[in-house]
This record gives structure tokens, sequence and C-alpha cells, in this order.
């Protein structure tokens, strides 16, 4: 392992992993678990969505050694519909009941083309795109949202009642990159401005409210203040169809009934997550596919660029470029959370 800028480290992507499966089985989970959750953050780290991947044990760790998440979680799957499928989360670790959702949705659009799935009883699962990667890898589109703890005021309101609530879409391409668009409601995640404040460093001034309201460049006065939402008031409404498509219609909590993780560690969040596939292979053959997203793509980045240090790229090219390097010469991971890791494995 060598260093790199003294606070991060390159790490092999075998070694990683297998460091972080002691970690969260000495946490209480299962083999079959922790696997399934171990993937996701690694995916996270791999694309370089460093704030959603394995740094998360922080969370989720002290979560789970207080009861907070439920370790062992008999998550029960109901198909409601020949296409729909309920599953019930027993607040397991949400990239855990994230996944056993998705590939039940995926399950479904085998049979039947396109399924849906709603989950409930769920806890924060991670950013979407690694379920979006998996997904297209087996030829599914998709459409995936979750919903969060209230970071954002209503539009025109003055306290938090919504969650910064993450949307994604996927399609595969069977001859070459898939496309991954990964977002949130928020013009950038409550965790890079927490980062930020770690680090003793302004933010910008677009980035969230203090506690009035008023735009600040002061993490700590963003963190008890709220989160601003992506296009004003259109990214307000995005936000609330999340919610209403993962928490009101999947029947877990939804808005203010959502448990904040931070305020109450000890209790259940009952999060809910959606997860729409759609069998590609049902539409053409993989040729016709490749070939229309090869043509969709070069029509974009085939624009000259107005700064020629800045190629017109397309959603998930940086991630994948990333993942694909990542996996070649190892991981780049903070110390912080290695040591973390190392931590909770007894190391």
């Amino acid at each position: 392992m060598s260093t790199k800028n003294q606070t991060n480290q390159i790490i092999a992507e075998a070694k990683l992993q297998a460091l972080a499966k002691r970690a969260f089985q000495s946490l209480g989970m299962n083999e079959k678990d922790t696997d399934d959750l171990v993937r996701i953050l690694m995916l996270a780290d791999l694309f370089g969505l460093s704030t959603h991947g394995l740094s998360r044990i922080e969370s989720y760790g002290d979560r789970l050694r207080i009861g907070g998440i439920n370790a062992k979680p008999n998550i029960q799957i109901e198909r409601l519909a020949p296409a729909m499928i309920g599953v019930d989360g027993d607040n397991g670790v949400g990239p855990v009941v994230g996944i056993r959702a998705l590939n039940a949705a995926i399950e479904a659009a085998k049979e039947f083309g396109i399924a849906v799935a709603f989950a409930r009883g769920s806890n924060h699962f991670g950013p979407i795109s690694p379920y979006s990667l998996i997904a297209a890898e087996q030829g599914f589109a998709s459409i995936i949202g979750s919903n969060a703890t209230t970071t954002i005021a209503p539009w025109g309101g003055s306290d938090a009642r919504l969650g910064n609530s993450p949307l994604g879409f996927g399609v595969p391409n069977p001859n070459g990159t898939p496309f991954l668009l990964d977002m949130a409601m928020s013009v950038v995640a409550r965790a890079k401005i927490r980062n930020a404040f770690k680090r003793g460093e302004q933010i910008p001034n677009t980035w969230g409210t203090d506690a009035k309201g008023n735009p600040t460049t002061d993490p700590k006065a963003a963190l008890d203040g709220f989160l601003l939402p992506i296009g004003g008031h259109k990214g307000y409404g995005l936000a609330l169809m999340v919610d209403l498509f993962a928490g009101l219609l999947s029947n877990a909590g939804y808005l203010t009934h959502i448990k904040s993780w931070q305020d109450a560690p000890d209790e259940p969040q009952n999060l809910g997550h959606f997860f729409i596939l759609i069998d590609t292979k049902r539409l053409g053959s993989s040729e016709w596919l490749s070939e229309r997203m090869v043509d969709f793509a070069k029509i974009l980045t085939d624009s000259p660029p107005a700064d020629a240090d800045k190629p017109v790229i397309v959603p998930g090219m940086i991630e994948l470029a990333k993942l694909e390097k990542q996996r070649k010469h190892g991981i780049e991971m903070s110390s912080e959370t290695l040591d973390l890791l190392r931590h909770y494995a007894g190391e």
C-alpha cells in the first residue's frame, strides 16, 4: 500500500473488499448481506463517490452497534401483482434492502418486460448509480429513487420538511458504456458540506442556507440550516415526486415522518425506495441498441466544446472511467475511512 497526499491511500480492490467484509461482519451482519452491502459501497468508491462509499461505515456502524439498524433483517418480498413487488426491509442496512428489491424487480422484468419494486422499512442505501450499473450489465434500463431525512424546506417555507431524495436513470449499451445519471435534489449532497466543515473550508453560497433561510458560505451554518434544491421550485417539485413514489406509495415513511439518523440514531428510519426496470431485450437486438447508444453519445460529444480543456461528456462517463482506472491501479481511500474499517474489523 502506498500513501497519497498524506490523507489518502491506494489499496487493492480485493484487499479493501476483504477488510470491509470483516468490518461489517463484526457488527453482526451475516456473510450474504455483507457481500451485498460491500458490493454497493465499493462500487460507489470505485466511481469516486467517496461520500457514499465505505466511509458510510461511520454512520452505519454506529447505528448497527446500538440497534438503530437491524443487523440480521428478515426481508420479505411479496408479489403485489404480476409485475409489481413489495419489499419489507425489516429495518435492514439500506444497500441490503436495495439489492433485494433490485433483484426482485429484475426477475419480474425478465418475465414481463417491465416491473417495479417498492421497498419500505429501509435505511440510507448509498448512491443510485451502482444499482443502475448492475441493472444495465444485465440489459435493463432503470429508473430508481429513494427518499431521505428532511434537509430541504418546502419552496417558500422556513423549516425542513422534505428530504434530499436521489433519483437515477440507467440505459445499457451492450457493446460499450451505459448511460448512468445519478442526482440528488439539492445542489450538492449534505455529505459534501459536512466534509467541508471537517476540513475547515468555506462552501459556495449556492449550496445551502442558514437556519433563517439566508444563503451562506459557512458549512456549520448550512448544516444547521437547509440544503438548496436544484432548479429552485422545479427541484422542489421533483423531490416531492420522488418521495411520493419512494415513500408514500411504498408504505414507508415520507416527509417529516422519516426519522433523522443523526437526531435519533437508535430508531428505525423507515426509508422507502422504488426500482422500475425495463428489459431492453424486448425492444430490439443488442446490436440495435448498441448502435443507437453509440450514435446518441456521439451526437453530444461531437459538439465543439466551449472550453477546449473541457470536452463534452455524457452522464456516467466520468464515473465509469474512474471505475476502470481504480480497478487496474487500486482504490483511493481516505486514511480516516481505512482506520474505521480496521477498527471495526478488530485490527
